[in-house]
């Protein structure tokens, strides 16, 4: 079975976000960082070419056992995207309707503006997500 391509590369994640074309986007990758460092207490890594995560873990699928980040974002060119705070497969979580303006996949939520939605409930969103994944990993 292969392995997943999305790893942790060690480049730069402040080249990285210093390199967005978008001033606004490039701004709002910038505050994400520091959010999620502060709220996880973990440094950002890197992952892949475009997304910026902070810790790990191992998951089984089809592809095998791969690593992967725990909370994540990428500030792409039509949104914020952020990653492991939306599971698309579970119950809804009612935090999301008093987030703001967005929208979602099955593993991500997309943000338009930064500006636009309550930091406050994204913050909950982020430790909630982190909490999860190390109470699932306690057992």
């Amino acid at each position: 079975m292969g392995k997943i391509k999305t790893r942790p590369t060690g480049e730069d994640v402040t080249a990285f976000l210093d390199s967005v074309a978008s001033t606004r986007r490039r701004s709002e990758g910038h505050q994400t960082r520091a959010l999620f460092e502060q709220l996880t207490g973990t440094p950002a890594v890197m992952w892949g070419p475009s997304m910026v995560g902070f810790g790990s873990k191992s998951y089984t699928n089809t592809t095998g056992t791969n690593d992967w980040f725990i909370v994540g974002f990428s500030p792409r060119a039509t949104a914020l995207t952020f990653y492991g705070i939306y599971d698309g497969y579970g119950p809804p979580d009612p935090l999301f309707d008093e987030l703001g303006p967005h929208s979602t996949g099955k593993g991500c939520v997309y943000v338009k503006d930064l500006s636009a939605i309550d930091l406050s409930i994204l913050e909950r969103l982020i430790t909630n997500a982190w909490k999860r994944a190390h109470e699932d990993a306690e057992g």
